[in-house]
């Protein structure tokens, strides 16, 4: 707390002028010296605004030491604060000209206030003022300049500690020497680590370094943890009988004064060091200034440490990857390129060398133009420049060269290009593979023959068959119109029917499909009709052929429209047939005819186990198998074509085929039938 203004002496001088000490004037007019010494300081620092909170840290009481200089002499100049306020300014980053700044603007407030004084200065007065501030400005700038060059020597030794790179344990103790060395109160010294939630001490010197080291502290225990926490220099003045310290190695040897600082790199804690003393109750402000530089440089160390340590780890990283990768490239059979924005080869692999017939070295630095013949420079180039300009790759890209082409001719390949980026997306050049696919060509080529040779061969003899199978059909109705059949002669002549009816729908669906794939497209011949009445007849036909088993039929609302009714049965024909083949014995196949305000819907449904998810997925492909299915003999019912040939059927029509199938709804399939059929 401040001491009460004292108040102004004045002094009758011969001749009844009344006159001024220097020292009451400096009580009596101490706020607005202040106010104009901090107004100055404002406009002098304008540019550095983040002292401003700074600047009446000491000022208050050195106007009060000052006066009491002013009355007393060089004896009341004494040392603490005058030594306390350059320490600070040293601190705060102040240089030596504005420490001196600082006085003389002091100065300047004075003597403006004294000028506009009524009263006169006794004789003697100015100047004792002025060697006063004389001897504080010396006092200050001799304690600057001291504690300056303490740190400045303190830093040489600590670059010196540096120089032969030692590893980190080793430089803090290094480090730690240097700091006992500087200052004469220091006994101990020690720096903690951050190491997951704990400090741990990894370099310790004097009295009890042996057992200090290793030892550790959560982050937010006792008086390092406090420092931890608070991420500021903190101070005691006896660690024996402080109940904050929990290190056993500040206990035992007695120690004093113990200041802790943290390490930071920016808001990052890096650990936490600290110093102390058997001597002291508390370090001096010199003390204090040299242990945070000296804990400031380590950190600086630490960090830098540490980015040598990533650096020396991500350069081996990338040694390795790029051995990894030059590995891959020249174990890959397909040929890889990288391309500059003017097309010009930076590296291949040795498949691409092969491609190009020249070695991958003579690819380096020359344009992709030069290399290549006119047919692929024509073909190719044009893509190059455009993923160089849209960013956007080029995929699977395919070109072959005639069989007269000099390198390479009658082969074929296939090519993709993609953009090579920055992390900040800037295009720096072109990444190329290519694969000779001119075998994959030739067997697709043969493939493609096989498939359209089976599908003639299947509509061939889907025709002949025809012919037989219609005697057969037209034999047994007449047999079942004999009178003289029994029983058991009777279920033969059903069975040839059921088996003839059956073989008859097979031979559609393969006419139907070799007509689909070889082109011309299943044959349709639309009239207006009712699907409801057509998908009756047609289940009426399909009970007969099937007793055993109950088929349900619904309809509702409008069903009329423009179909095929052969095709509308015939698809009908194949969801039961395919229903009653998958779907649980003793359970009906219910069939829904539904008009809606566009098109009519027809749903077959069954119970039974639900379709696959991998069944799913292929459902309506050609000549594919129930997974599911284990009984041989349904198996080989079906040529796998039913479902196809339903969904080729609702396509030629405008509409399209929807499944559904869950275990607790069962299976159904949903036909759409657009009434009318809709523009090309």
């Amino acid at each position: 707390m401040l001491e009460p203004d004292s108040p102004s002496v004045n002094k009758e001088e011969p001749g009844g002028a009344r006159t001024l000490r220097a020292a009451d004037f400096l009580r009596a007019h101490r706020p607005a010296l202040l106010a104009d010494w901090e107004q100055g300081m404002h406009a002098l620092h304008a540019d550095r605004a983040e002292r401003h909170s700074w600047l009446m840290d000491h000022m208050p009481e050195l106007l009060l030491a000052l006066a009491e200089v002013i009355e007393h002499g060089p004896e009341g100049l004494g040392t603490a604060l005058w030594d306390e306020h350059a320490v600070i300014r040293l601190d705060q980053g102040f240089d030596l000209g504005e420490v001196a700044a600082e006085y003389a603007l002091l100065r300047k407030c004075i003597l403006r206030r004294l000028e506009a004084e009524s009263r006169l200065l006794a004789p003697g007065e100015l100047e004792r003022l002025e060697e006063a501030l004389d001897r504080v400005v010396t006092r200050t700038m001799t304690c600057f300049s001291q504690a300056r060059q303490r740190i400045l020597q303190a830093l040489d030794r600590m670059t010196q500690a540096t120089l032969d790179n030692p590893p980190v344990d080793t430089l803090l103790v290094r480090l730690l020497t240097v700091l006992m060395e500087s200052a004469l109160a220091v006994d101990s010294a020690a720096m903690m680590m951050v190491e997951g939630e704990r400090l741990v001490v990894r370099a310790a010197v004097g009295l009890g370094a042996d057992t200090a080291l290793g030892s550790s502290l959560r982050r937010d225990e006792g008086f390092m943890g406090q420092v931890a926490t608070t991420r500021k220099p903190l101070a005691l003045r006896s660690a024996t009988t402080d109940p904050r310290v929990m290190l056993p190695s500040l206990k035992e040897p007695g120690l004093r004064a113990i200041y802790g600082v943290p390490m930071l790199e920016d808001e990052r804690l890096l650990g936490v060091a600290y110093m102390g003393s058997r001597t002291a109750f508390i370090f001096s402000d010199p003390d204090t200034l040299l242990f945070r530089s000296i804990a400031q440089r380590a950190t600086a160390y630490l960090v830098q440490a540490r980015l040598q340590a990533d650096e020396r780890a991500a350069r081996v990283e990338a040694q390795r990857s790029l051995a990894q990768l030059d590995a891959l490239l020249s174990a890959t059979p397909m040929g890889i390129a990288f391309l500059d924005r003017e097309l010009n080869y930076l590296r291949v692999n040795q498949a691409m060398a092969d491609i190009n017939a020249t070695p991958a070295d003579g690819h380096v630095g020359r344009p992709f133009r030069e290399l290549h013949l006119k047919e692929v420079v024509d073909a190719v180039e044009p893509m190059l420049h455009r993923a160089l300009e849209t960013g956007e790759p080029v995929r699977s890209f395919e070109f072959s060269l005639p069989p007269s082409a000099p390198r390479g001719g009658g082969r074929s390949w296939q090519a993709s290009f993609y953009p090579v980026r920055t992390p900040l997306g800037e295009v720096l050049g072109l990444g190329a593979t290519v694969v000779d696919i001119t075998e994959h060509k030739q067997a697709e080529a043969t493939l493609q023959r096989a498939v359209d040779f089976r599908e003639q061969l299947l509509a061939v003899l889907g025709h002949d068959l025809r012919n037989p199978l219609n005697a057969i059909s037209a034999s047994a109705f007449q047999l079942a119109r004999s009178e003289e059949l029994g029983p058991p002669e009777r279920r033969a002549v059903d069975r040839i029917r059921k088996a003839t009816a059956r073989m008859g729908r097979m031979i559609n669906d393969i006419l139907d499909f070799a007509r689909s794939r070889l082109g011309g497209g299943i044959p349709v011949e639309r009239q207006h009709m009712n699907l409801a009445e057509v998908c009756q007849a047609a289940l009426e036909e399909l009970q007969v052929s099937h007793p055993e088993r109950q088929l349900v039929f619904e309809c509702s609302g409008d069903t009329w429209g423009d179909w095929d009714p052969d095709r509308v049965s015939q698809v009908l024909g194949n969801l039961v047939a395919n229903a009653i083949q998958h779907g649980q014995e003793g359970m009906p196949v219910r069939t829904l005819v539904r008009g809606e305000p566009d098109e009519v819907v027809l749903e077959v449904h069954n119970h039974g186990d639900p379709i696959s998810p991998e069944l799913m997925v292929r459902i309506f492909d050609p000549f594919k198998t129930h997974p599911g299915l284990q009984d041989p003999a349904k198996k080989k019912r079906s040529l796998g074509l039913g479902l196809y040939i339903v969904s080729q059927i609702a396509g030629v029509h405008g509409g399209h085929v929807e499944v559904r199938s869950t275990a607790s709804e069962g299976t159904t399939f949903l036909v759409h039938w657009p009434r009318r059929l809709p523009p090309a």
